[in-house]
């Protein structure tokens, strides 16, 4: 690591549900430069809901008492006024968690106005060139909302995250093959962060081969859609929480490619179509992507089999359906 004489200008980091269980998992990777950098430091702006600021104090005295060098500075609050402040980078991973008796409707609808006033906030008092990055679930309706409210910031910088989907599908692709995920490149993500996306490999490599060689098309098409849409359930079910350190590490893989380049490589990123692929105007979808120079470029000119369409329009129909149930949201 660079001594202190060598160190950037601080950046401003805000994480929202700072004290939940992402949250926690997601900031000791902040700060100790696995996303934006081994010399870049930062100065971290939390958010945290009333109830849960006893908790955000708990979460600081360990940040402090973990005495990373590039942290230059904490703030614990639960105004996103303040949490936002010139920030240029913010990552939304609070909302309210889905509990067994919501269907996904319910949850678009009770997390709808969170991210109105975060939307608000964010055109009110961020960094003009902020990158915002939406956790919290619905995420890709919770990123089109906060976006459609903060209309002085360009919706290319308003972006929901699918990597989480993206990183289990090249674990599952690993674990088949009996090869570590390194050797896994290039399978991404369309549509929504939900049970119909469609995490597509026909672009995929393992170990330099074509990953529709290496894998047979029933178990493609099959076992392997189904593990990586239900694995968030299964966790759940397996050790009775969510998939809290996973999600955070996504989270970091999709904010450190975004500033730091994805080195050629195509990522899973969700973000406002300009009517790529047939997709809709607006709506927030997971495409293949590149970044470079801390700018998102959607790979526009892969080939669509029927397969593959129909995954695409599945996914199309659904986040239609959320923009529709929060319409009166969207301004």
């Amino acid at each position: 690591m660079c001594d202190d004489n060598e160190m950037k200008q601080p950046i401003r980091v805000a994480v929202t549900g700072a004290a939940g269980n992402i949250g926690y998992a997601l900031l000791w990777r902040i700060a100790s430069g696995d996303c934006f950098g081994a010399d870049q430091p930062v100065i971290l702006q939390l958010l945290e809901i009333p109830p849960g600021m006893q908790r955000l104090d708990g979460v600081i005295m360990e940040l402090k008492d973990s005495a990373f060098p590039l942290v230059h500075g904490m703030v614990g609050t639960d105004d996103p006024n303040i949490a936002f402040n010139e920030a240029d980078a913010i990552f939304l991973v609070g909302s309210r968690p889905r509990t067994k008796d919501m269907d996904r409707s319910d949850l678009v609808a009770a997390n709808g106005p969170i991210f109105v006033g975060q939307g608000k906030a964010i055109d009110a008092v961020a960094s003009p060139n902020v990158k915002v990055i939406t956790v919290g679930n619905p995420c890709n309706t919770n990123a089109l909302i906060a976006c459609a409210n903060a209309p002085s910031i360009p919706p290319q910088q308003f972006t929901a995250m699918t990597r989480l989907d993206q990183n289990r599908a090249v674990g599952q692709m690993a674990e088949r093959a009996d090869v570590p995920a390194s050797k896994i490149h290039d399978v991404f993500i369309w549509g929504n962060h939900a049970n119909t996306m469609y995490p597509d490999p026909r672009f995929a490599s393992v170990e330099g081969k074509n990953a529709t060689d290496v894998f047979d098309e029933e178990w493609l098409q099959g076992a392997f859609l189904d593990t990586v849409a239900t694995r968030g359930k299964a966790i759940i079910e397996a050790r009775g929480a969510s998939s809290a350190a996973s999600a955070a590490s996504a989270a970091t893989d999709h904010m450190r490619d975004w500033w730091q380049g994805s080195n050629g490589r195509i990522v899973s990123m969700a973000l406002p179509s300009e009517g790529w692929y047939g997709v809709p105007e607006g709506l927030v979808f997971s495409f293949p992507c590149r970044c470079e120079n801390g700018e998102i470029t959607v790979v526009d000119d892969l080939p669509v089999d029927a397969f593959a369409q129909s995954k695409i329009d599945e996914n199309i129909a659904a986040l239609l359906e959320e923009r529709g149930a929060v319409s009166e949201l969207l301004g």
